[in-house]
């Protein structure tokens, strides 16, 4: 027995009634050309592609595909699919079920899923092997079936964090493990990859880096290895007089001062010259300013630092901002500095941060394992990344001599505010001095946590000072006067 099924053809015949659709409604006729015969194979693969076209048709699209692909629904007036005819070669044959040819060649699909014809139309079964799509019960091919694309609840780590540790174990084995070959490798690649890393942290930021804007006379060398006129208010103090007795004098470590430092405001663009306002703090810069009297040297080092020279100083934005938080009501230890001028932009506090906290995660990791060819390469990194971005021929990506003094400032602060704090908790502080040296006497550890993270602080050096009525007396350094 032989199938055949009739296709579009060009010549003209009367129109033949469709065959009753699955719902049993009525098909309407269709006035078409004659159609030609198709042999079962061809019949076969209209019948397996119509089913999805008619589906992806009459459905909205709820799984993220473009609608825009599915075939469209065409009016019945202009269809041009003809009834499905089957003939028999032997009459003795029993004929074939209805059922089983309505739903291997439907005529209701194809009437549905066929676009009409325009002048030199393509034939309708081409346009449905292009527009069908896979049912959804159908795996895709690089899919195998019932899995789903999900995140996954662990993705590998791919942060900045996570790039300096390839760093390291890269150059580690370009140096087969010689470690130090490897670290003196790393620290001298550190000022190009700090760079690096600062790009890879910015991307996505609201704010962009100036990296070369037009900078005041006040921030630039006076002479090729002279210094500019910006105070930075490093500490140089050491208590005068200690209380009677002998004392035991711990001399703690602050770790990562640089490193915490770059949490500080820092100005965005160019520097613009004011004269006579009050401090903004949506700014930040240098200030031109009369310091206070400090009345309290034998109990605490001058927030300015151990300046011999009078009157009127350029300081930064670490060093105001602690002034004006002195001579609140809070502490009200001095009076308000007095600003003449100042070079300020609009500013953040956290225009380094993601670039900080990538830093502090890389140590952090260091310190845990024991890595100490990473933590060499992180301390290079961001205390080279400071100390060269001023007037430096090691660094020509970055020129910000004000950013240098404001970062640096913001450490030598950080150092004055634990000694307040240590005196505020009872302790006796004795000496101050540069980012991370803080001696005092008393049980420190009861007002700082002790240990190696960048919020905690180590010991450097216990000796005793003082003066007893059977030994000499000791100096807070630990020799004798």
């Amino acid at each position: 027995m032989t199938l055949s099924v009739p296709a579009a053809s060009s010549s003209a015949a009367p129109s033949v009634p469709a065959a009753p659709s699955a719902s049993g409604a009525p098909s309407v006729p269709a006035a078409a050309p004659a159609p030609a015969m198709l042999s079962v194979s061809e019949a076969s693969s209209v019948s397996a592609v119509v089913p999805h076209a008619q589906h992806d048709a009459g459905c909205p699209k709820t799984d993220g595909r473009d609608p825009g692909l599915a075939a469209p629904a065409v009016p019945a007036s202009h269809t041009a699919a003809p009834a499905v005819s089957v003939t028999s070669a032997t009459p003795a044959a029993p004929a074939m079920p209805a059922a089983p040819i309505a739903s291997a060649v439907p005529a209701a699909p194809v009437a549905s899923a066929v676009p009409p014809l325009r002048s030199g139309a393509v034939e309708p079964v081409a346009y449905i092997a292009r527009s069908a799509r896979p049912s959804r019960a159908t795996p895709s091919p690089d899919r195998s079936p019932g899995r789903k694309a999900s995140r996954r609840a662990f993705p590998p780590p791919s942060g900045p964090a996570d790039q300096i540790a390839e760093t390291v174990r890269a150059v580690l084995a370009e140096h087969r493990g010689d470690v130090e070959a490897a670290t003196a490798a790393l620290v001298k690649r550190a000022i190009p990859d700090a760079m690096r890393l600062l790009d890879e942290s910015r991307k996505g930021a609201r704010y962009d880096i100036i990296a070369h804007p037009w900078i005041p006379d006040i921030l630039r060398k006076q002479t090729s290895r002279g210094a500019d006129r910006i105070w930075e208010a490093r500490p140089k103090w050491t208590r005068r007089h200690l209380p009677p007795g002998v004392h035991e004098v711990t001399a703690l470590d602050i770790n990562g001062a640089y490193l915490s430092a770059l949490k500080t405001h820092l100005p965005l663009g160019q520097l613009e010259h004011s004269a006579g306002l009050p401090h903004d703090r949506r700014r930040a810069g240098v200030y031109l300013i009369t310091p206070p009297v400090w009345e309290h040297e034998d109990v605490l080092p001058n927030p300015i630092g151990n300046r011999d020279e009078p009157g009127p100083l350029w300081v930064t934005e670490p060093t105001l901002r602690l002034l004006l938080r002195l001579s609140g009501p809070k502490h009200a230890l001095c009076d308000p500095p007095v600003i003449h001028e100042s070079y300020t932009s609009g500013a953040t506090e956290n225009l380094l941060e993601k670039f900080r906290i990538a830093l502090k995660d890389a140590r952090d990791e260091a310190i845990a394992e024991g890595d100490e060819v990473m933590l060499e390469y992180v301390k290079a990194m961001y205390s080279k990344f400071v100390s060269t971005m001023g007037e430096s021929n090691y660094n020509r990506e970055l020129y910000r001599p004000d950013w240098m003094h404001i970062i640096r400032s913001q450490a030598f602060s950080n150092v004055w505010l634990k000694a307040l704090k240590a005196h505020d908790e009872g302790l006796t502080v004795v000496r101050a001095m540069g980012t991370d040296e803080l001696h005092v006497i008393g049980d420190w550890r009861r007002v700082f946590p002790e240990g190696r993270g960048v919020s905690e602080v180590k010991v450097k050096d216990t000796y005793t000072a003082g003066t007893d009525a059977t030994g000499p007396a000791q100096t807070p350094g630990g020799g004798e006067e």
